[in-house]
């Protein structure tokens, strides 16, 4: 009995520890966590891939396309507006004390703090009352700023941040990840399947794709088969419409070759454009037509780069590409209309068919 008495004692003490001392402050929810985003997803930023509930307190949420999004991180957010336009009004973040998401613009930052950041190196932590943020300062250090401020910082450190977070990845995660990839995995595993890291994520878990895992190992699995196989992949292939990793659309301005099986291009004589779906190539196209000598778009199917004037679009379906609802190529009416009755479509269009107020109601 005694024993047992003190076996609890312990660990009622390391707990209590835990919570109070600075170098004990924990990260992850000590509540249920707000967790916003839609699906099974949900549960890991779709930056990087890392668990929310984890690194909870410091976790942010922004509307990307009409669909909310939630990263572990402002380090995360900031990754995320290279490439999407984010309304910094609506951006929330979870205030420290009550757990709970506020609007990043009401609260008040800690930068700098003897916390450890997440996937940065300095911390941002977020409070709602400025009373809570200086008592943490006068605790942890740091010092107290403004939204604007505390993004401000996040964007200025973000290719220092970024460099330190690969190296990791390169020496540690990725040579683990290919450990289980070659051991569990099947090969014909795609991740172009995928829009976003954390789809991908989500259905290694569900699924079993590769056998139970624990999250660090799905973790590790994750980045591997995102950040490597699926480059080496669609590298591999000379009917793919090919891109260079600074090539951006000149729409949205998000990297193309982070989406291979979306990707778009609209060539000239003496140059070309590339995208991250139809719905922005032919936003581009309607202003730009003159000079054009070839269009092509990636077959949903094959992933094959098809001529855009003979290809069929399917409107309305419930697959969703990067940049939200998107027109889904086919290089056959027969497979269009497949796809169109699987997946809830509004119709089958050819090329002619299209036009700029069908591609304005995407964005509705």
């Amino acid at each position: 009995m005694l024993k047992k008495l003190l076996l609890a004692l312990s660990f009622l003490l390391l707990f209590t520890t835990q919570n109070l001392a600075a170098d004990g402050f924990i990260k992850a929810a000590t509540i249920k966590p707000e967790l916003i985003q839609s699906g099974s997803q949900k549960e890991w930023c779709p930056v990087c891939g890392m668990k929310l509930e984890s690194f909870y307190k410091t976790s942010h949420a922004a509307k990307v396309n009409h669909i909310d999004k939630q990263y572990c991180s402002l380090r995360c957010l900031a990754v995320d507006m290279q490439e999407h336009k984010i309304d910094t009004k609506d951006v929330k973040v979870v205030d420290v004390v009550s757990q709970k998401l506020i609007f990043a613009k009401d609260a008040h930052y800690v930068v700098g703090s003897d916390i450890k950041g997440t996937m940065s190196r300095v911390s941002k932590l977020g409070f709602a009352q400025k009373e809570d943020a200086e008592d943490f300062n006068i605790e942890n250090g740091g010092e107290v700023v403004s939204f604007e401020e505390a993004l401000k910082m996040a964007k200025e450190s973000l290719d220092s941040d970024i460099e330190m977070v690969q190296n990791k990845k390169e020496k540690q995660v990725y040579p683990m990840g290919k450990k289980i990839y070659d051991k569990n995995c099947k090969k014909d595993l795609d991740a172009n399947n995928y829009v976003q890291l954390n789809e991908l994520k989500a259905d290694l878990s569900d699924k079993k794709l590769c056998a139970e895992l624990s999250e660090n190992e799905l973790q590790a699995l994750s980045l591997y088969i995102w950040e490597v196989k699926r480059f080496e992949a669609s590298g591999k292939r000379a009917d793919t419409i090919q891109v260079t990793k600074d090539e951006r659309c000149p729409i949205c301005g998000m990297f193309i070759y982070k989406y291979p099986k979306w990707a778009t291009q609209i060539f000239y004589k003496d140059k070309h454009h590339s995208f991250d779906g139809v719905k922005d190539m032919m936003k581009y196209y309607f202003d730009n037509k003159e000079g054009i000598t070839k269009m092509l778009v990636t077959d949903y199917y094959s992933q094959k780069a098809i001529d855009a004037s003979s290809a069929y679009y399917v409107v309305g379906s419930d697959v969703y590409g990067p940049m939200g609802k998107e027109l889904i190529p086919f290089s056959t009416q027969k497979e269009a209309k497949a796809f169109n009755m699987d997946h809830k479509g509004h119709k089958v269009l050819g090329f002619k068919d299209i036009t700029a107020s069908e591609i304005n109601k995407l964005d509705e």
